[in-house]
């Protein structure tokens, strides 16, 4: 039986952290233009992007890389390195995260209804900070009687405080590379 490749994905939506309206690109040399700095909707990938020229844009603010009709966005040049961010970016990746998060709350709740042990010792909701054996527990017993429906279902149900900033707290660490196993960040 012959393996089909599976089609690359490719985000549709990305975040603006930063940008600079005359900037040099740092992954294609020579590349010079509006410099945007951003984080996919999707993979979490921190991305840089040429945005068109005079184009007003906003840190926050969710615009659209996919393939085709793109309106303030020429292309994708390519991913960047945390440390490769200016420092605008930096301060504005945690808030930014948090709107990705809280926008795509039903994708999370679905990876904590579904999430699996990585080992016999170790369950990959134990890598979410906060979560520690008790609260493995009774996340499990809980879904199995019945699956989570949003943030506030987890947090009432088993006094998990503020779910939703824990994965941040966790996503933000994988894209720190403080973390030696991803559960959100895709490479």
């Amino acid at each position: 039986m012959e393996s089909v490749a599976q089609p690359r994905k490719y985000e549709e939506y990305a975040y603006v952290l930063d940008f600079i309206i005359r900037g040099r690109s740092t992954t294609i040399r020579g590349r010079e233009g509006m410099i945007v700095q951003a984080i996919g909707e999707e993979r979490l990938t921190l991305l840089e992007l040429l945005g068109v020229p005079n184009m007003n844009l906003e840190p926050g603010e969710r615009v659209y890389i996919g393939k085709e009709h793109r309106e303030k966005i020429l292309s994708v040049l390519g991913r960047l390195d945390y440390n490769n961010i200016s420092q605008t970016a930096k301060n504005e990746l945690p808030l930014t995260i948090e709107n990705i998060v809280k926008s795509n709350e039903k994708r999370f709740v679905d990876y904590i209804n579904s999430a699996q042990p990585i080992n016999p010792r170790i369950h990959s909701l134990q890598l979410i900070p906060g979560v520690g054996k008790t609260y493995l527990l009774s996340m499990i017993k809980e879904r199995e009687k019945k699956l989570f429906e949003n943030f506030d279902d987890i947090q009432n149900r088993i006094g998990l405080r503020d779910p939703a900033k824990l994965i941040v707290k966790r996503i933000l660490e994988e894209i720190l590379g403080d973390s030696r196993m991803n559960l959100f960040i895709r490479k």
